[in-house]
């Protein structure tokens, strides 16, 4: 408000109240959007709960990288002769494994074979809740490393 515009006796026009009193809802409705957005504990959770898995996803996706490179950096510098004793040291592996994999098969009694076969589907029935907890350990630790190195 200016001084021109008010009347003679100083106060205000019609108007200009009218203004006022419109500008004052508005900045009282921001207000109030801005508190009930505050008061909102379940979208802020949703809000923290999608940013840490976008940072689990890209910490994931860099371990995956670096860890590629890594292993191909040591395949390249490891000679041929080795690469071929490891290729029949792990097939060797692999085979003793499964045989004593059949050899526990075997002796292990039916009741805690069938526990361990439903803990097995339940664990693959509920694999986006592990995935997500593994992806909430993972981001937490290196969180939590990433600030210990800062101090």
């Amino acid at each position: 408000m200016n001084d021109e515009s008010r009347n003679k006796m100083g106060t205000p026009t019609p108007e200009e109240v009218r203004e006022q009193v419109e500008r004052t809802r508005d900045e009282l409705g921001q207000t109030v959007e801005a508190l009930a957005g505050k008061a909102d504990v379940k979208a802020q959770a949703a809000e923290k709960t999608a940013a840490v898995k976008e940072q689990a996803a890209a910490a994931t996706a860099q371990i995956r990288e670096k860890t590629m490179y890594a292993a191909e950096t040591v395949k390249n510098r490891t000679p041929d002769v080795v690469q071929e004793k490891t290729a029949q040291a792990a097939t060797q592996v692999r085979e003793s494994a499964a045989q004593a994999g059949q050899f526990v098969m075997d002796r292990t009694p039916e009741p805690l074979l069938e526990k361990a076969d439903r803990a097995g589907r339940a664990a693959r029935a509920n694999r986006t809740p592990l995935l997500a907890g593994g992806a909430l350990l993972i981001a937490f630790l290196l969180i939590r490393r990433g600030r210990g190195r800062n101090k």
